[in-house]
């Protein structure tokens, strides 16, 4: 009978993020060499449910994750403890102390916990500053309170200064939060209290680079100022300028380790409680040190070169520097330097391109493992000074041309190995980064679930997964769930709805067989809140799509039970009989109301709106959305009046809202069209009905330019020069006419000028009638707004709706109006 594959769990906060990729990689490669099934679950923002919590708390990812699926868990508490704190995470670990369990990044009594050296890292940060820079006044950027790796990184900064008799001075120690924004603002405020110092060593990267960032914008020298250190050792970080000096962090070992731990703890064999990894500082130019790329001869009367033999006289002295002068913590490559000796060897014995062929081995296999090709740099730069002899030293001059050859195509390798790397990364990012807004661009115009499946179907594929299960709750206690969706190979697997319990995280046969499986698995969630069931999905995409991809699933279910719920509704209130239209229409004008945006609010905009729906509501639809670089803007109305006329509203309103809040949002054109075809085979298929309505999109940035696409009412810019209002006509198609509309869609383009007036309306307002059934029209629109131009926007609001309320007395349609100023930055 052949023995079960064992199954180890990785509980982590998010697949983003440096530290968080470098340990599921390590853990990864781990898992597939001890042949063992590997689940990481992820839930940000997802509080630990303890064992004492109610019954709603305790059903948190984290917590189903249980015995029936796995034999051991990893727990990455150094991410965890972000979300609820040192203690928590202490207390859900030891409510698993029967279980074989280890804890990276904290340490947790009687729990086998596994650690790099904090403490020794900023210590040795804070020493090579006095030591080798003779600094005396050296600041310190902490990590938050409730990480235990921040506080052990404090202690070693204490415990340096103590150790060269520095007094430690609480003025220059700032609490940060891990981020950039943080190490900025501590180091503002460090300059802003005139304390004086001469280096700076933070808890992490992230608030190293804020810290430089500020002292460049205070006109500060880094490294001629004041030089600066950080912690961890990120991808950003060799490539900031100047490039950071860092501690870097063996985490694939740790990871590796924290595999071989938890096996170990399977076998029933003993662990250690704490284990300690060593780390290093990596020097770069932000503390002054850089790397040495110049030529190291050997000082007057070091033993002379003199050909291989000389180099197996001094083989073992090498080999040993060689070893030190690379951080590799990967089993594979154990050995490395002594091949390369050889390789140099075979080389000067006659075999031309020897060294260069071996080298490029060696950079492949590193590539592979993760390592930073360019430390290979300083493996050069070592030989070059241990074998090279200048002629007046003796040395042979044929001898030097040839190794100098050779040094000259190594760093060339070496460097195009480098640059091959990171360009391959980066490419691996912009391409997911296109998957991410391609691949996903449908998910959040799913408004039914089976829309939502056949979505699934089309677009999982093109995101690189080929293996799927979505499951949803049952109930509101989430004991058990229902299989929604099953994909394997890369096509969906039709089977009848299976129930089963949630704590199996998949129906049964998805997490069994004799392959040897690695998944990731994720709530089904919508605000942290509302949980709807749980994926579990192959891990071969690239590490940014998975946060996205549990978002657009969380959202798109929302999504679809609201509008399950709004079309029941609908259907239900249209079989009713006609005296219940009036009541339809106040229902109507809440939904229209309510999504109105309550203080909108936009950077460079003076801005207000008001809508006033009529005594039969029509479909008037208005929004201001806030984006980092301006913002988006949105008026619409739906031809029609009643309940539909509102549902339309809710459909445009949400599918805008979604589109134009993501952060690779597509030019307005692209959203009108997507919201077309959403809204055609919704209104026209599902709904049975025919109406359509008017959609003007505006996309304004900052500097004042205002990109647009749509059908709506003329767009109305009163300069503050010619005191004249411009009539820019909109000449798009209607929504929901017409199955698609891209080849009519374009999107136009307008400038405001500073203190210009924008201002869009309805046709509630150009159309209103008096007794004598005259239109308002858009001349005394336009008359009105030139004379009330100079006024504050509420003002010219408040005009132009008295005006139309004096033409017309009783509305028969909704009036909308937004006016907006524009100020120009500075």
């Amino acid at each position: 009978m052949t023995r079960r594959r064992p199954t180890i769990a990785l509980l982590i906060d998010n697949m983003a993020g440096d530290y968080q990729s470098e340990v599921r990689s390590g853990i990864e490669r781990a898992a597939e060499a001890h042949d063992v099934n590997l689940l990481i679950a992820f839930a940000f923002g997802d509080l630990i449910p303890l064992r004492g919590s109610t019954d709603a708390a305790r059903r948190g990812l984290y917590h189903i994750i249980r015995s029936e699926i796995v034999d051991g868990i990893i727990v990455a508490s150094s991410t965890l403890c972000h979300l609820v704190g040192i203690d928590a995470v202490r207390e859900f670990c030891r409510s698993y102390a029967s279980f074989p369990l280890c804890s990276i990044g904290m340490a947790i009594d009687d729990i086998p916990s596994l650690m790099v050296d904090n403490a020794l890292g900023t210590e040795i940060s804070v020493l090579h500053l006095v030591d080798e820079h003779g600094c005396r006044r050296i600041a310190y950027i902490s990590g938050p309170t409730n990480n235990e790796e921040a506080l052990l990184r404090a202690g070693g900064y204490r415990r340096a200064l103590a150790a060269r008799s520095i007094a430690y001075d609480e003025r220059l120690f700032m609490s940060g939060a891990f981020t950039v924004g943080s190490g900025h603002a501590a180091v503002r405020e460090l300059l802003d209290r005139g304390v004086d110092f001469d280096a700076i060593v933070a808890a992490n990267d992230c608030m190293a680079l804020g810290a430089i960032e500020l002292l460049k914008e205070r006109g500060i020298d880094v490294p001629g100022d004041v030089l600066v250190c950080g912690f961890d050792d990120i991808r950003t970080a060799r490539f900031t300028k100047p490039s950071l000096s860092t501690v870097r962090q063996p985490l694939k070992e740790l990871a590796g380790l924290a595999v071989e731990t938890v096996l170990q703890m399977i076998e029933g064999e003993p662990v250690p409680v704490l284990r300690l990894v060593g780390v290093g500082l990596t020097r770069r130019v932000s503390c002054g040190c850089g790397r040495q790329a110049g030529p190291l001869l050997l000082p007057p009367g070091a033993a002379a070169w003199s050909g291989p033999s000389s180099l197996a006289g001094q083989r073992a002295s090498l080999e040993r520097a060689l070893a030190q002068a690379v951080t590799i913590s990967a089993r594979s490559l154990d050995g490395w330097a002594d091949r390369l000796l050889s390789a140099l060897e075979e080389e000067l014995a006659g075999d031309r391109g020897r060294f260069l062929r071996g080298l490029e081995e060696l950079l492949d296999a590193a590539r592979r493992e993760g390592v930073l090709l360019e430390q290979f740099q300083s493996v050069i730069s070592l030989l070059r000074a241990r074998l090279q002899r200048a002629p007046e030293q003796g040395g042979d001059a044929a001898l030097n041309e040839t190794l100098e050859q050779i040094w000259h195509a190594s760093r060339i390798a070496i460097g195009s190995a480098s640059v091959h790397v990171e360009g391959e990364q980066r490419l691996k990012v912009e391409l997911a980064a296109i998957d991410v807004n391609y691949g996903m661009r449908h998910f959040s115009t799913c408004l039914s679930l089976p829309v939502l499946r056949s979505t699934l179907a089309a677009d999982l594929p093109k995101l690189q997964f080929s293996r799927v299960a979505l499951s949803l709750f049952d109930d509101a206690l989430r004991s058990t769930m229902t299989l929604f969706f099953w994909m394997e190979d890369g096509r969906e697997v039709e089977v009848p709805p299976v129930s089963f319990p949630a704590h199996l995280l998949a129906p049964p046969g998805f997490l069994s067989g004799d392959e040897r499986w690695s998944v990731i698995t994720f709530p089904v969630a919508f605000g942290g809140v509302e949980k709807f069931g749980l994926a579990v999905v192959d891990g071969q995409a690239n590490e940014m799509i998975y946060d996205a991809l549990r978002l657009q699933l969380g959202s798109a279910v929302k999504a679809a039970t609201l509008h399950r719920e709004v079309v029941r509704q609908v259907e239900l209130r249209e079989r009713i009989e006609q005296e219940k239209v009036r009541e339809e229409s106040r229902v109507a004008a809440r939904i229209q109301t309510t999504l109105v945006p309550e203080q909108p609010s936009v950077e460079g905009l003076e801005l207000c709106a008001t809508m006033k729906p009529a005594v039969e509501v029509g479909g008037d639809y208005y929004d201001v959305i806030a984006t980092p670089d301006g913002g988006w803007i949105g008026i619409g109305d739906v031809a029609g009046h009643g309940l539909a006329a509102g549902l339309i509203v809710l459909m445009i309103q949400s599918m805008v809202s979604v589109m134009a809040s993501s952060p690779a949002a597509a030019d307005p054109r692209g959203i009108v069209c997507a919201v077309n075809r959403a809204v055609y085979k919704n209104v026209r298929d599902r709904l049975k009905r025919d109406e359509h309505a008017t959609l003007l999109l505006m996309r304004y940035t900052r500097d004042g330019r205002v990109t647009f696409a749509g059908a709506h009412e003329d767009i109305l810019v009163c300069s503050p020069r010619t005191r004249r209002c411009a009539r820019i006509p909109t000449s798009g198609v209607f929504i929901g006419a017409l199955p698609e509309i891209d080849a009519m869609t374009r999107d136009a383009e307008l400038v405001l000028e500073d203190g210009d007036v924008l201002v869009l309306y309805s046709d509630g307002v150009t159309e209103a009638r008096n007794e004598h059934h005259e239109q308002f029209g858009l001349d005394r629109l336009c008359a009105t707004v030139e004379a009330a131009q100079s006024a504050p926007v509420e003002v010219i609001r408040d005009r132009i709706l008295g005006a139309v309320e004096g033409w017309c007395p009783s509305l028969d349609d909704d009036i909308t109006i937004l006016v907006a100023r524009y100020r120009k930055p500075g």
